[in-house]
């Protein structure tokens, strides 16, 4: 690829040919996001919410993926969390949300690494709001789940067989 910095201080043109050469180029839109099934529960209310002491949190997290027609793929991202404080359960969380993504002109070897690793990570943010806005509403300090590292699952699972679920 050319130096786009010369030495005169102009800057050099793509070659039209060599952009011709390459077909067209992908394309990624996200058309729809939606919470297909969220539970909180709350089962030692009023009780958990007196206890002092910081409760144990288990976090999963699972991604999956499916053809939804023509160019269009769903991606489901599951989270569940349990808090627990001497063994009896403070609240647990399940939050299943999915999202259509529009998808042209990506070649084939690139889709599943798209819809396992970016899609995700995509989503993610606006899943963390919904489990943090859910867990205070449900009377606890939000539950601000750190950010996840989609690519580290994913090679995990390529190493572990290639399920397209993970745990965080």
């Amino acid at each position: 690829m050319a130096d786009d910095n010369l030495s005169d201080g102009s800057l050099s043109v793509p070659d039209p040919n060599a952009l011709d050469q390459m077909g067209p180029l992908p394309q990624v839109s996200v058309l729809s996001q939606y919470v297909k099934d969220l539970s909180f529960e709350n089962p030692n209310a009023p009780q958990s919410l007196q206890w002092n002491e910081a409760p144990r949190i288990d976090v999963n997290v699972g991604v999956n993926a499916r053809r939804g027609g023509d160019d269009v793929f769903e991606v489901e991202l599951k989270i569940t969390a349990r808090a627990e404080v001497n063994e009896q359960t403070a609240f647990v969380i399940d939050l299943l949300y999915g999202a259509l993504f529009g998808l042209a002109n990506v070649p084939e070897e690139a889709l599943e690494p798209f819809l396992i690793i970016e899609a995700p990570r995509i989503i993610f943010p606006f899943a963390r709001r919904i489990v943090a806005d859910a867990v205070r509403d449900g009377g606890f300090p939000p539950l601000m789940l750190d950010p996840i590292d989609f690519a580290a699952l994913y090679m995990a699972q390529q190493q572990a067989g290639g399920a397209t679920a993970g745990n965080a």
